[in-house]
């Protein structure tokens, strides 16, 4: 978290923010469920994600947050890729749907219960998995992660599993890799310092900047390990670099 003092305008722009921020989801989605029959899947993806447009447009001109992203051109163009990325806040889950789209997310499928939120995040797809049984949720990853890639749909996942605080990476999970291995996809790997921002599990939306830097794609050539090994120190120096002020502005 950032050193800026939390005075009572941060703390009631925050409390708003959070408010105008569920509200306008719970209607949101709820219209989105009741659209959803009647649009295909890109438009359903599009639709659902203008919320996230919303959301954005909140936490800049509300809570002074600036974005900027580093490495925009590394995204390619008409390929499905994995996009493995750092887990440190709420933040990403919503704003890497709007720098690689479509997408379809890897979560644990207790979050598509969650009343409203849940419902409009199943029209996207996601891959659910039952983190409780491994073995089974690997294979559900290697499965309808295929399937997504196949059908030119990007993959998200976060290696780390569970949100880790800002400037530290936790253990990596080779799912990602395995899954591009096995479908034949390209990795793309991203940091960010979000949770600078949007702290988790906390109301607090604090002033600043989130940088994401994304990286050049990795191909899948010396197997799961050596790809895995790649990523994660891509990961691990580019995080070093981004809480050292390495990377320039380079505004979304």
């Amino acid at each position: 978290m950032t050193d800026i003092p939390i005075g009572l305008g941060i703390r009631l722009r925050s409390l708003l923010f959070f408010i105008l921020y569920n509200l306008l989801g719970i209607l949101h989605s709820s219209l989105s469920v009741l659209l959803a029959p009647l649009m295909t899947f890109e438009q359903r993806y599009r639709f659902v994600n203008l919320w996230t447009h919303v959301c954005m447009w909140l936490l800049r001109h509300l809570n002074g947050v600036r974005i900027e992203v580093v490495g925009r051109e590394n995204v390619p163009r008409g390929e499905a890729v994995v996009v493995m990325a750092n887990h440190q806040s709420e933040w990403e889950t919503f704003y890497l749907q709007l720098i690689v789209a479509p997408q379809a997310t890897v979560l644990k499928r207790e979050l598509l219960k969650v009343p409203f939120f849940g419902w409009a995040l199943a029209l996207l797809k996601p891959i659910a998995i039952d983190r409780g049984k491994p073995v089974n949720a690997m294979k559900t990853l290697l499965r309808l992660g295929k399937a997504r890639l196949d059908e030119g749909v990007s993959v998200v996942i976060y290696p780390e599993g569970t949100r880790q605080p800002p400037g530290r990476l936790g253990r990596f999970n080779p799912g990602g890799a395995r899954l591009a291995c096995h479908a034949g996809a390209r990795v793309v790997p991203m940091i960010h310092n979000a949770g600078d921002c949007w702290p988790a599990r906390s109301m607090l939306r604090l002033p600043g900047t989130i940088r994401l830097v994304i990286g050049e794609p990795l191909c899948c050539e010396g197997g799961v390990e050596d790809l895995m090994s790649r990523v994660e120190a891509w990961m691990r120096e580019t995080s070093g670099l981004l809480r050292d002020g390495g990377f320039s502005d380079s505004p979304a």
